[in-house]
């Protein structure tokens, strides 16, 4: 059985825009959008209305990078070259391991200019970063102030998930979610509660006890057993500092 989608007529937007422009957004639709809670005319208007705010950026060039991850491929093969038929505004999308992201974004943000990247996406673990270096940009001061002409009128924030991780302790919200791990972090809370582990910790350190350094080094064993604290990764991996140190 052949399945056909009603025809794309949409909007105001949509029918004011050239026969070549709507053929365009009707493609888009057809080929790489057909599951969407939209009906195809508000899918229309939707792709219309970002060739109409992209007729102000003429000759303007975007350059992000991400993490080498399906969904990223997925941005990068898929979503940036729609982007750009749409707009034309070439997109450069580049994908690189991890720590290579993470380097880059620190080096941009040591240098405190514009570096090669106008966006990141990385792991929300770096909100603590963005927020306290001053250098990213708030999305959410930039949606609201200069960048309100470029936001899409029916985005909304409510169908995200995980808005609370990219938001700063300041309050804004420096990233959109575009992908979630899963990541559950334990540890030993009999061990912490041991109130002559947690004298000898007060003894060396001078505060109350909360590090892996202790046990690794300096319990060594508990009931008989070799015991370590908390080593995440490895030497050179990002992860090792920012994931625990930086997400608040």
């Amino acid at each position: 059985t052949l399945l056909i989608g009603p025809p794309v007529t949409a909007g105001p937007l949509f029918e004011s825009l050239s026969g070549e422009k709507q053929s365009q957004i009707r493609t888009l639709i057809e080929d790489h959008f057909p599951d969407s809670t939209l009906s195809a005319d508000e899918q229309a208007e939707e792709l219309a209305w970002f060739a109409h705010a992209a007729s102000e950026l003429k000759g303007t060039e975007i350059s992000v990078l991400s993490e080498q991850l399906p969904t990223h491929d997925y941005e990068a093969e898929v979503l940036a070259p729609a982007f750009s038929e749409l707009t034309e505004i070439p997109v450069t999308h580049d994908r690189r391991p991890e720590g290579e992201v993470i380097r880059q974004i620190n080096l941009q943000r040591i240098m405190a200019a514009k570096g090669r990247y106008d966006a990141f996406v990385n792991d929300s673990d770096m909100i603590g970063t963005h927020s306290r270096s001053g250098w990213a940009l708030a999305l959410s001061d930039y949606m609201e102030g200069a960048g309100e002409a470029f936001t899409l009128p029916t985005l909304s924030l409510e169908d995200f998930i995980g808005l609370e991780s990219v938001t700063g302790p300041d309050g804004k919200m420096y990233q959109l979610p575009d992908q979630q791990f899963a990541n559950l972090y334990w540890f030993r809370y009999d061990w912490f509660q041991r109130p002559e582990l947690r004298v000898r910790f007060m003894e060396r350190y001078g505060y109350e006890l909360g590090v892996a350094e202790f046990f690794t080094v300096h319990v060594r064993e508990i009931d008989g057993e070799r015991v370590y604290g908390h080593m995440d990764y490895g030497k050179r991996d990002p992860s090792l500092g920012w994931r625990f140190t930086d997400a608040w």
